[in-house]
């Protein structure tokens, strides 16, 4: 069997400027629906909102459209673990858990990220998951970072990290089959990035890779069913699942979170670039 010859694009420092406004587009929209989730909600509602905030950015989301998908937003509720369809339909209940994922075009360059939020006042057990979901994407965050610093990073220290951070934080299924990827003028780029797995194989982790970095966790099994809409997927066991993203750029000096409103800076330090230090800003310039 022939293996994938992978097409790894590296981008300039140029290029990492341009992502970074459309990462903080992304940020800002996460921010907006963030801020509006509450029980009696519809994920349209959300959906909708995430729209307005991209496109007074000057920006276009990039979900809309893509192979045919009909929203701005996957709005991913309960067993729904991500790539749930927006429906005026689904409204939000008191003790829902709500996975938001979010990706705008900004002048060619795609940002992508994803939050998961609690509806009211919701079961602590799953609001730990979340919490423990991001806890491993900072994790896989980090093992990039100091990857590229160290000059001897591979791309499956990232996965390893996340599952390491996972397995610390409770007894959760990583899901099956789906994990990050690389980001540029495509959303979705070479390389696949995995959320588990052994340390030091893959690519070598340089600069100007960029990355998205997603871990989904379940409260149960990691295996998971594709709706007959062809977009939702669930948990084969109904459990609850959440999902987080963020969008990275790796550099000389270290790793900038292009999502994030700070770049990084309060959860990395000082594996945090200088370059994304000076340029950390909540607003696109």
């Amino acid at each position: 069997m022939r293996r994938h010859q992978l097409n790894i694009q590296l981008k300039t420092p140029e290029q990492i400027d341009l992502m970074r406004r459309a990462g903080l587009v992304v940020a800002n929209a996460l921010a907006a629906m963030r801020a509006a989730v509450a029980p009696g909600v519809t994920t349209a509602d959300l959906d909708a909102i995430a729209e307005k905030v991209i496109r007074d950015a000057g920006g276009v989301p990039s979900f809309k459209g893509y192979h045919g998908y009909p929203g701005s937003i996957c709005s991913s509720v309960n067993e729904q673990i991500v790539h749930a369809i927006p429906s005026p339909q689904q409204v939000l209940r008191e003790g829902d858990l709500i996975s938001l994922d979010c990706g705008a075009v900004l002048d060619g360059w795609h940002g992508d990220a994803a939050i998961t939020v609690p509806v009211g006042e919701t079961n602590p057990a799953l609001v730990k998951m979340a919490e423990v979901a991001e806890e491993s994407m900072w994790a896989g965050i980090a093992a990039a970072a100091r990857g590229v610093l160290s000059g001897r990073g591979r791309l499956t220290d990232i996965g390893h990290a996340v599952e390491t951070a996972v397995r610390a934080g409770g007894r959760y299924g990583i899901v099956d089959g789906y994990g990050g990827h690389g980001i540029g003028t495509e959303m979705h780029q070479d390389p696949h990035v995995l959320n588990h797995g052994r340390p030091g194989r893959g690519i070598k982790l340089s600069p100007g890779l960029c990355l998205a970095i997603e871990p989904m966790i379940t409260m149960g099994s990691p295996r998971s069913v594709e709706l007959e809409d062809g977009w939702t997927v669930v948990t084969r066991d109904n459990s609850v699942a959440a999902h987080v993203e963020h969008s990275i750029a790796l550099l000389d000096d270290g790793a900038w979170v292009l999502t994030a409103p700070d770049g990084g800076r309060e959860r990395l330090g000082e594996l945090l670039t200088a370059r994304a230090g000076a340029r950390s800003t909540s607003t696109p310039s």
